[in-house]
């Protein structure tokens, strides 16, 4: 068995899956915040305090959950907010060029779609106790 297998099958601490559901809750919350709101869901994704939050507890806590399912998890949210933040740039640049305005409409109703989905497939797979892929 190679060293990423021993590495995984370590039983996470139950806090820790806790602090995993909340992160995923506070990540969901800002979503939720973009579609009752008259911002997109991912400029409240990225500026909203809830996910915010959650990336900083991401970063904070991640030492704590290496060799867990958990650290695929924590990586999963990490890269999501990131990405999410790149296309937020990227359809910042659009909109300024004018000509770019429904293209970038595009790209941000797309992101935010993409955002709600890595946020229900992660915690799904969080609930069934599976990490998620790299």
């Amino acid at each position: 068995m190679t060293d990423s297998h021993l590495r995984v099958s370590v039983v996470p601490e139950d806090g820790l899956v806790r602090l995993t559901h909340i992160i995923y809750l506070l990540h969901g919350f800002s979503v939720l915040m973009g579609i009752l709101g008259p911002a997109l869901i991912i400029t409240t994704f990225l500026t909203g305090w809830p996910s915010i939050i959650a990336v900083i507890i991401n970063y904070a806590k991640r030492n704590d959950v290496r060799g867990t399912y958990l650290d695929s998890h924590f990586g999963w949210q990490i890269r999501t907010f990131w990405y999410t933040l790149l296309w937020v740039v990227a359809a910042a640049l659009l909109f300024i060029t004018v000509i770019g305005i429904v293209l970038a409409y595009i790209v941000a109703v797309g992101a935010g779609v993409w955002v709600l989905y890595r946020i229900v497939r992660g915690w799904i797979a969080l609930n069934d106790g599976r990490p998620m892929p790299v």
